[in-house]
Order: structure tokens, then C-alpha cells, then sequence
């Protein structure tokens, strides 16, 4: 998606199931990959790919496909849909990696992982390296928001299986972008994050954390009466949008920009940390190659020595000397 390295996950063989957009599998040998175009087909893939390697029982799906009031073939039609599903599968990728069970279906092995798991593990790595390694962590989570390829399980329809996963995976993008320029700023790039934040603010008019992180950007780069602006308007959007004032976090950034608060420019704890720790690595790389410095100038020393008193070859004494000097030195 424009909010922000196509991976591959483990499926049935080589089948990769994504739903990081319009749900669809994909062969990473060949890079073919089969996505219906039916809106049944769409929806009854979408959940089984939502709970690859589960049993999916038929209830349920039927329940996805046609909602509360189901028509009284429904049992029939989700036969002929998953029979269907298994030829365009077939087709594909030479199997269809569907297993009919007494109660269900089961598209996958168990266990088997998709591109949202994949997005999953990188934002929560991100995550966990966002206060020793913001530069690590922005290089994470730029990774796992570059999965995406449109709005989760696009064109799966509203059932409540696909409906409430794709809820869940767009509220879990939309943390990982607000963590992604938390991530920029501890870096050090306050200009770069203010611009794209203005935009996202735009796109995403009651998300309060959005417009906190561009205050911050705004005033690091010594704007403060703009930082001010982006206060007043996100208060419009929330009482015009929600009918709600803006949060105390909000509130209290406000006021930290006002007064020029130290704590908006000084470094904070964690970025120091994370100075350190980088010295500290830099530091003991010098330290193993000085290492290996001195053990090769031990070897040459001890050959030097051997050669002067006959165990090796013979070496001039002003030659000794000067080695010597170079290993003091």
C-alpha cells in the first residue's frame, strides 16, 4: 500500500497463502499464483486461507458465504464452490491442498503460515528494537509494511470471518506505521517523517498517535507555531469526526510544545542507550583486531628471535632491532 520485499511463507508444498491484500496463493517456483474471481469463491477462499491448516466447519462457512439467512441449498452449493475452488487450485499449482474432513475442510497443513504471519513477526521484531536500534527497527518495520499489496482480504466479502481479520490486520498496519516514524524520529529524521506524517494525518483524520509524532517532527525541525497548527486542527477532525476532544496524550504534547519543553530535543534515554551500545560494538571490533594485530607481530617477533639464536635463519641484529622498535612503538 502507499502508507509506507515480498516474502515468501511456508504453505502446502510450494503454495504460499496471502492475504495482505486480495486473498490468493501463490507458487514460489514458478511465481504463478490463483486468485478467483467470483465473489463466493473469493470469500470461501478467504476464510479458508484466514484459518489455513484448521478445520473450517461447514456451518460456519456457510454461514461466511451467505450470512444469516443462508438459502436451503446452501450445504450443496458450498460442495460445488469448494469443488470448484479445487479445480482452479488443481489448475494452478498441480494440487489443491484442500482436505475434506467429517465436519469441514482444511486448506494447508497444520501450521501452515501466511504473508500476515510473516507481517506479524517483523513488527513485533521492529518493535522490540525500536529502543536500542531505531535505525534496526525502522529497517523491520518498513519490511513488514512493504507485505501489503492493498487492504487486507480485499474482495472477500463481509462475512464475519474475513471481515473481522481484516479489521484486525488494518488496525496492526496501522500501529506499525505510527511505530515505523516513532522509529525515524529517535533516528534523527524529523524533516522527512513531518513531511509523510501530513499526509497520513490527512488519510487518517482521528488517529490521535499520528498527529503526536508530527508535532514532534514539526517542532525538531523548529516549527513550533505549525506544531501548534496541527494541534487545532486535529481537534477539529475529532470533534467534527467523533464528537470528542483530543486525548490527554495529545493534550499533553500540545503543552510540552508550547512551553519548549527540554525533554521534545533532548536526546532521550533509550537514543543514548542505543549511542552507546553502538560505541561499545564499535569498540570491541577495534579491540579483536588489535588483537590479531599483536598476536601476528608476536609470531614475527618470535621468528626474529629463533633466527638469532640458530633455530632459524639468520637475522641481522640492527634488523632485530628496528622490529623490535616497530612492536614498542
Amino acid at each position: 500500500m502507499d502508507d509506507t520485499v515480498d516474502e515468501t511463507v511456508d504453505g502446502t508444498g510450494e503454495m504460499d497463502f496471502r492475504v495482505l491484500g486480495p486473498v490468493e496463493v501463490f507458487d514460489r517456483r514458478t511465481g504463478t499464483y490463483a486468485a478467483p474471481s467470483g465473489a463466493k469463491q473469493r470469500a470461501l477462499l478467504g476464510a479458508l486461507v484466514v484459518r489455513a491448516g484448521q478445520v473450517l466447519p461447514a456451518e460456519r462457512l456457510i454461514h461466511e458465504l451467505w450470512g444469516e439467512r443462508p438459502p436451503a441449498s446452501a450445504a450443496n452449493a458450498l460442495q460445488a464452490h469448494v469443488a470448484r475452488l479445487r479445480r482452479l487450485l488443481r489448475q494452478a499449482f498441480g494440487e489443491d491442498g484442500i482436505s475434506t474432513h467429517a465436519t469441514g475442510y482444511t486448506l494447508g497443513r497444520p501450521g501452515a503460515r501466511t504473508d500476515a504471519h510473516h507481517f506479524q513477526e517483523l513488527s513485533c521484531e521492529g518493535r522490540a528494537a525500536l529502543a536500542a536500534d531505531p535505525v534496526r527497527a525502522a529497517e523491520l518495520l518498513g519490511g513488514a509494511l512493504a507485505l501489503w499489496r492493498g487492504p487486507a482480504l480485499e474482495g472477500s466479502g463481509q462475512g464475519p470471518l474475513c471481515a473481522g481479520e481484516a479489521e484486525r490486520l488494518e488496525e496492526l498496519r496501522l500501529t506499525t506505521l505510527e511505530t515505523l516514524y516513532e522509529a525515524r524520529l529517535r533516528a534523527g529524521r524529523p524533516a522527512e517523517a513531518a513531511r509523510e506524517l501530513e499526509r497520513l494525518t490527512a488519510r487518517h483524520p482521528v488517529r490521535e498517535r499520528l498527529y503526536d509524532l508530527q508535532m514532534l517532527a514539526l517542532y525538531r525541525c523548529g516549527r513550533q507555531a505549525e506544531a501548534l497548527g496541527v494541534y487545532e486542527r486535529a481537534r477539529r477532525r475529532l470533534v467534527d469526526g467523533l464528537g470528542v476532544e483530543p486525548g490527554p496524550a495529545l493534550r499533553a504534547r500540545m503543552e510540552a510544545v508550547l512551553h519548549h519543553a527540554p525533554s521534545l530535543t533532548t536526546p532521550d534515554p533509550d537514543a543514548s542507550l542505543h549511542e552507546l551500545g553502538g560505541a561499545i560494538a564499535r569498540l570491541g571490533t577495534r579491540i579483536e583486531a588489535l588483537a590479531r594485530e599483536q598476536q601476528g607481530l608476536i609470531r614475527r617477533l618470535n621468528s626474529l628471535t629463533s633466527g638469532v639464536t640458530g633455530e632459524g635463519p639468520p637475522v641481522e641484529r640492527g634488523h632485530l632491532l628496528e622490529q623490535g622498535t616497530d612492536v614498542e612503538g
